[in-house]
């Protein structure tokens, strides 16, 4: 700021604050301190008080000033020798604002019409310099800074470039984590839904479980004389092993295909049958083969495992097969005949029962229940895949699930309770409905549901 030029009293001139005689080159009045340094040389006119930022008035009002206008009421600056101080500085917020119609004007409008009073006009060709200098936002490039409103385009990802749910721009690792932000990523298989014209399945994470351990297959095929073959696989990962999820699903999708390749080919539907649950073991067995390395850094892991239970409408026969505690039932339509267990557990409850040892109700109250004596991997003690065909006499639908759902309708009267009757029109309702009656159980394991409607009906039923 620049220095003002002092000013000094001519003779016979008198304080425009007290009246008071001055002496010629007096600076202040001897009697009341005032400053002379603000009136112009040679001139008696008193200063006339002024606002915004002019001139200051007197340090205080004479006592033969005039009264002020009562509709003004300005406030009174304080007593202060201000002669070595800068003009106070006030913003339009400090008082309280009237506009000119009576009413308070908002903050908004105050602001609107604020005028700065703390530093000197600038000419038009020098505009005043801001009070702050925004900073670059990090990694903008001068001169123009970045805008933090803006989103920075992320470059087009590679196709089949999983993106993160969360911020939408990192890519996501083999381990279902994002690489940007870490969130961990929704599984696919937590909850899966697939339906062909005559299959449909549904399989759910649960409530308790972190991860969803069973896998499905569902397909439909062609037999050489033209007529329809349906499939249906389903597999509970052991979670006592290791990597159950990835034994659940390479076995899925091994014995899927082998019974594409061989119903085609005129392979009797039990016989593929026994054949897939084979490509099922080796597909399992497969992944024990684990690099040295591997082994060494985590050796207390075991060999990855699963159950296995599927199902094949052909021809007018009725296929099962299975290793493990997975289960298939049949359900008639018009519920007039019994709903009937198709499948026997490879577990401890159910050796229990066979030898006699126990019944059912005993057996299965027990905690070493669900330890299963059969199943697929590669340190299973002995695989014996069971198979069996069946010919019912009317239309029904064949239910293969994972014990998710049979733990919460363990009897066959339970089962076909919770079975809706429109299920063979209806399959994947059907599904959905199985699965959530798990859920509303308690939701305790991994829940797999297949239905497959039985519309062909033969003469006679038994069992071949």
């Amino acid at each position: 700021m620049s220095q003002m030029h002092q000013q000094t009293a001519g003779a016979g001139s008198t304080c425009p604050g007290c009246e008071e005689p001055l002496e010629s080159g007096d600076l202040f009045c001897g009697a009341c301190g005032y400053d002379l340094s603000a009136l112009p040389a040679g001139s008696d006119d008193r200063p006339t008080v002024a606002m915004n930022g002019s001139p200051s008035a007197p340090p205080s009002v004479p006592p033969s000033a005039p009264p002020p206008d009562a509709s003004s009421q300005w406030p009174i600056a304080p007593d202060a020798d201000s002669s070595d101080m800068p003009v106070p500085a006030h913003l339009p917020t400090d008082l309280p604002v009237t506009e000119s119609s009576g009413g308070e004007l908002s903050p908004n409008a105050g602001e609107a019409r604020a005028v700065r009073t703390d530093a000197p006009f600038a000419s038009p060709a020098e505009p005043p310099e801001p009070d702050e200098y925004p900073l670059p936002a990090p990694g903008a490039q001068e001169p123009e800074p970045a805008d933090p409103r803006a989103v920075l385009a992320d470059p087009t990802p590679p196709a089949g470039t999983k993106l993160c749910v969360a911020c939408r721009s990192g890519r996501v690792d083999p381990d279902g984590y994002c690489e940007n932000c870490g969130h961990a990523q929704p599984r696919e298989r937590d909850h899966m839904e697939q339906e062909l014209d005559a299959v449909a399945a549904v399989s759910d994470r649960g409530l308790r479980h972190h991860r969803n351990e069973d896998a499905f297959a569902i397909s439909a095929a062609a037999l050489p004389d033209g007529s329809p073959a349906v499939v249906a696989i389903v597999c509970d990962g052991v979670s006592s092993a290791t990597r159950p999820d990835e034994a659940s699903l390479a076995a899925s999708r091994a014995a899927n295909e082998s019974l594409l390749d061989a119903l085609p080919r005129g392979t009797h539907p039990q016989q593929a049958m026994h054949d897939a649950i084979l490509s099922a073991a080796d597909a399992v067995n497969a992944l024990a083969a684990e690099p040295t390395g591997a082994r060494e850094h985590s050796p207390h892991q075991n060999a990855p495992a699963c159950t296995l239970v599927g199902s094949i409408i052909a021809g007018g026969l009725l296929v099962v097969g299975w290793v493990g505690d997975s289960r298939a039932y049949w359900v008639p339509d018009d519920r007039s005949g019994p709903t009937v267990r198709l499948t026997e557990d490879d577990s401890w409850a159910a050796q229990m029962v066979a030898a006699g040892l126990m019944n059912e109700a005993e057996a299965y109250a027990d905690e070493r229940a669900h330890a299963i004596t059969g199943w697929l991997g590669a340190d299973a003690y002995e695989l014996e895949p069971h198979t069996a065909s069946f010919k019912p006499d009317r239309a029904g639908v064949v239910v293969v699930c994972t014990d998710g759902l049979w733990n919460y309708a363990e009897a066959v009267e339970d089962m076909a309770r919770a079975v809706p009757v429109d299920s063979a029109v209806r399959p994947l309702h059907s599904a959905q409905v199985l699965v959530g009656h798990a859920l509303d159980g308690g939701g305790h394991d991994n829940v797999t549901v297949a239905i497959l409607p039985f519309r062909v009906v033969p003469q006679g039923a038994g069992s071949a």
